[in-house]
């Protein structure tokens, strides 16, 4: 049986909730119904690491071959957002991608355990959206602490669902009700006990820590006034919306939005970070 809880926030305070149909319950009673709730993310992780590349769909798409072992990359904790917020494109930039994913989070403290044991250290799953702004590609080498770590770039939930069997799921991501991603979790190379087991050698994960477990096909360019729904099969709706920064990213300190092939082929369907094929360089370079 599973059991789902959120976190949202009740009469001005964030409140721990579990849901009950479509109402939501605090601990001390209050109750209010789903469709009214403002959600908070329903973890507060110390860290978020995300696969690179997971699901042979996404593997075919880009017309690469898996490397021996996963790799990965962080997002900081700022980038967190939560159901029904904004998802904010700074202006000067064009190129933000959705990710639609399931992250795992983590129940007791994990460190050098094995894939067998790893189910026993995972609280429950909940539902991601890996945005990324692709206009910073070309920087950080990738690392892609620009490109998948700005602020609202990693709103999670609605809520954390324990008892889930991750085998056999449907995960879709949609774009004004269009179906973009369609695929399931039988794609997955590694799986979530290998994925916990994997990072755990070497970083202790705390409870409450999120590892995003990779998307299907068909990562493409988000616009604001976009509505953005990543559905995975007993997770339930994850949904944002895309606004426009009130601001222009600085242009008197750091790398600069660019509009490179790499940066391009990402946006509208490549990937040259696992394609292994270099850029071409500047003359002289």
């Amino acid at each position: 049986m599973t059991r789902e809880t959120r976190r949202i926030l009740l009469d001005g305070n964030p409140v721990d909730v579990v849901r009950a149909g479509e109402v939501l319950v605090a601990g001390d009673g209050r109750t209010v119904a789903v469709a009214d709730a403002q959600h908070l993310p329903p973890v507060v992780p110390s860290k978020i690491v995300c696969v690179h590349l997971n699901y042979l769909s996404r593997v075919r798409e880009l017309q690469t071959t898996l490397p021996p072992a996963p790799t990965y990359f962080h997002k900081p904790v700022s980038a967190l957002n939560a159901h029904e917020a904004a998802v904010v494109r700074p202006e000067g930039c064009k190129w933000l991608n959705y990710e639609g994913e399931i992250a795992i989070v983590i129940g007791r403290t994990a460190r050098n355990i094995a894939p067998a044991e790893a189910g026993d250290y995972i609280r429950g799953y909940t539902v991601a959206n890996d945005f990324g702004l692709h206009d910073f590609r070309d920087t950080d080498a990738g690392s892609m602490l620009r490109v998948k770590g700005a602020d609202t770039l990693c709103p999670i939930g609605p809520g954390v669902v324990e008892g889930w069997d991750f085998h056999g799921k449907r995960i879709r991501t949609l774009v004004n009700g269009e179906v973009k991603q369609d695929g399931t979790t039988d794609e997955m190379q590694w799986d979530m006990h290998y994925l916990v087991a994997d990072i755990a050698r070497t970083i202790t994960l705390q409870p409450g820590d999120l590892l995003l477990s990779g998307t299907p096909a068909i990562s493409r360019t988000v616009y604001p006034g976009d509505v953005v729904a990543v559905e995975v099969e007993g997770l339930g709706t994850l949904r944002n919306h895309v606004v426009s920064g009130p601001t222009s990213i600085r242009t008197d300190v750091g790398a600069q939005p660019s509009e490179s092939e790499e940066v391009l082929s990402t946006a509208q369907g490549g990937d040259w970070e696992f394609r292994g094929i270099r850029k071409p360089q500047p003359a002289g370079s």
